[in-house]
């Protein structure tokens, strides 16, 4: 009997616990439902199933956008244009899951009331399986707030959000890819700037580090070289400029003052951007890439409006934020040891040889010497950093009322500002041995 019942009440709680699975998954299924008084969706098709858009207007105009073979969009209509993927993206994303803000009409006889019998907008996709889909927008709410819409084939009327319309009713203007550059800067080999003096020619070392290579090899500042790629990379076309705007530009660049060529190297070759001044010193671009000529603002042309010194490294040492495991100073040593600085065998003062780093990592020229005269050095320091693979030296020596610092194999001088080997001397001789603390001091004494 104890059996009979054990089994009867496992019974009863499979059937419980069946009834709970059920229940759950029903509810999971309701969830992912759209709620029965949602407005309907006039179109649903997943994103990576759009190959091309046509959009037309009523007055003939026609914009085509088509994925090529790489799968990247490109404008074909009214002409072949590089477009700009994130514009084009967002339409795609407007059109795949278009929801309706209510349904106006089951079955319209009548579009004529709708402006829909010639609509102002018919939006044609074809998908990757080649069937289309054509979307017809009309006209405006009474309200001004949303836009009457059907689809080809579905004799429902809809009305859609006025923002859904302007991101689909786009021109050519607005998707075509607007860099008058279209360089990859994460794979550039070289920059070339020809402006003031000497055209510069920049490349990377075998630590990815811009470097100068032209007019001769010299230390290039990463940080002004970066920013000159940046620049290049923001130049953008405005679209917006009338046709007789257009006229004006070409010709205040035709009759214009040159005032830089950049060229940029990647995988795919080169690409140049002149820039030309007018005598109101308004900036003009023309680029290797787009046709036209464009307006620039004064931060590209002043950007670009530099020479071989203002993309040089001031900076003596090159260690930076890499701290340093060895630091020399006129013939003193001073090694790194874990956590503790150590010259010989006495432990020195993190504090006093932190701040004679950070001395030595802030120096930085006030002017580039071509040659300097030879002279006997009043000051020496040897920085060795990133586990020894990076020995700078640099030696300074008083030549009159300046001072002026060398590297170690460049023929180039660096002159310092007046107070710059006062305060390198002065955190030298600060640096001093480790006192532990007066509670040690006393321990120490007892034992």
């Amino acid at each position: 009997m104890k059996f009979r019942g054990l089994l009867i009440a496992l019974v009863v709680l499979a059937a419980l616990g069946g009834g709970v699975y059920w229940s759950e998954k029903a509810k999971k299924a309701e969830q992912g439902k759209p709620a029965k008084d949602a407005p309907p969706k006039v179109l649903t098709i997943p994103d990576d199933q759009f190959k091309e858009i046509r959009v037309q207007r009523n007055s003939g105009e026609v914009t085509l956008v088509k994925k090529n073979d790489a799968g990247k969009w490109q404008i074909v209509e009214p002409k072949p244009l590089n477009a700009d993927q994130d514009s084009v993206t967002s339409m795609v994303s407007t059109l795949s899951s278009l929801t309706s803000d209510r349904l106006v009409e089951e079955k319209a006889d009548d579009l004529s009331p709708f402006g829909l019998k010639t609509p102002a907008l018919e939006v044609t996709i074809t998908k990757k399986d080649g069937k289309t889909e054509k979307l017809l927008l009309g006209d405006e709410t009474p309200t001004a707030s949303g836009v009457f819409v059907k689809l080809a084939g579905d004799p429902r009327v809809f009305t859609v959000a006025s923002y859904s319309k302007t991101s689909i009713d786009k021109k050519a203007q607005d998707l075509r890819d607007k860099r008058l550059l279209t360089f990859d800067s994460d794979k550039l080999t070289r920059v070339e700037l020809a402006a003031k003096g000497a055209p510069v020619e920049f490349g990377k070392n075998n630590q990815n580090e811009w470097q100068i290579l032209k007019p001769k090899p010299l230390r290039a500042d990463g940080s002004q070289v970066e920013e000159l790629i940046r620049k290049l990379k923001d130049a953008k076309m405005d679209t917006s400029v009338s046709e007789e705007d257009s006229k004006k530009h070409a010709a205040a660049f035709a009759g214009g003052t040159k005032v830089a060529v950049a060229t940029v190297s990647d995988a795919n070759g080169n690409q140049s951007l002149e820039v030309r001044k007018d005598k109101d010193k308004n900036y003009y671009l023309k680029s290797s890439v787009v046709e036209g000529i464009f307006k620039a603002g004064n931060d590209l042309g002043e950007g670009l409006d530099k020479d071989l010194d203002a993309f040089r490294n001031k900076k003596l040492f090159d260690f930076g934020f890499n701290d340093p495991t060895k630091v020399e100073v006129n013939k003193t040593v001073y090694q790194k040891s874990c956590d503790k600085w150590m010259s010989g065998s006495k432990q020195m003062d993190s504090g006093t040889v932190q701040a004679l780093v950070d001395k030595l990592r802030d120096l930085a020229a006030v002017k580039f010497l071509d040659t300097v005269a030879a002279a006997a050095p009043v000051f020496e320091a040897t920085v060795t950093s990133k586990d020894g693979k990076l020995v700078e030296k640099v030696a300074i020596a008083t030549q009159g009322d300046r001072h002026v610092a060398k590297r170690e194999n460049e023929p180039a001088g660096y002159e310092l500002d007046t107070k710059a080997l006062g305060e390198l001397q002065k955190a030298a001789s600060e640096v001093k041995e480790f006192q532990p603390p007066k509670d040690e001091k006393k321990k120490d004494a007892k034992k």
